[in-house]
């Protein structure tokens, strides 16, 4: 590759831990400059429509303070799009989003995402925000993505991370390989992200399209061991040395 891939920072489990005993402690945009400073080059975060972590205090502050990029993940909800059009993030990613889940399961139904969807990249477009949509590498979900109007796709990742290592990761990175590829030809930026570490991140970041990684979970927990400038810088350099 001609450049190291862009590493975005996903801060919510900061927010996770201070939400845990409602304390204003640990401060996700404190968190935020700290990754900047290590190097990061865009900070990302999720205001769930239950406020279990990121609350909408964190999103206009951070949209005050981010020197790099800000990327908000939401789901395609009137309450959502009128909270990105006011604030304008650099990036909205539209995302799934269930009640019960503890993280993101799967990508978006962008096949199946009707008027609503359509509506809500529209939108956001117009306010002059990049929309990119959070999609599962397959064709149809891709494809359909550039029809309703994103700038970018972000495949899920998660199923190549969750799979045992041997033939069925090895299936699972042909999934990310081949969709990465035609998100590409779609004319669509190439995004990747969900349960990226240390150990697995190797293989994605050589898939030439892909040029940026969100990762959060990981690079937090690694933080708690060794502080979050190291973690930011660790998976920097696992980045550039691809």
């Amino acid at each position: 590759m001609s450049e190291a891939v862009r590493l975005g920072v996903n801060v919510d489990h900061v927010a996770t831990i201070r939400q845990q005993r409602d304390t204003r402690y640990p401060d996700p945009v404190t968190a935020a400059s700290l990754c900047e400073l290590a190097g990061a080059d865009q900070i990302t975060v999720h205001l769930r429509e239950d406020r279990r972590h990121i609350q909408d205090r964190d999103v206009r502050l951070l949209r005050e303070t981010v020197q790099t990029v800000l990327n908000l993940e939401m789901a395609a909800t009137d309450e959502m799009v009128g909270i990105a059009t006011a604030l304008r993030p650099d990036t909205v990613t539209l995302v799934p989003e269930k009640r019960e889940e503890r993280t993101t399961e799967g990508g978006l139904d962008v096949v199946g995402g009707g008027d609503a969807l359509g509506r809500a990249v529209a939108l956001l477009r117009e306010a002059g925000i990049t929309v990119s949509l959070f999609v599962d590498p397959d064709e149809a979900q891709i494809r359909a993505s550039r029809k309703f109007g994103a700038e970018a796709v972000e495949l899920h990742t998660g199923d190549y991370c969750d799979a045992p290592r041997g033939p069925a990761r090895a299936r699972e990175l042909d999934r990310l390989i081949a969709g990465s590829s035609l998100a590409a030809a779609e004319g669509l930026m190439v995004v990747a992200g969900h349960g990226l570490d240390y150990v697995n991140v190797a293989s994605v970041v050589e898939i030439p399209e892909i040029e940026e990684l969100n990762i959060g979970h990981s690079i937090i927990a690694r933080a708690m061991l060794v502080g979050l400038e190291r973690a930011v810088e660790d998976m920097i350099d696992l980045l550039a040395g691809a």
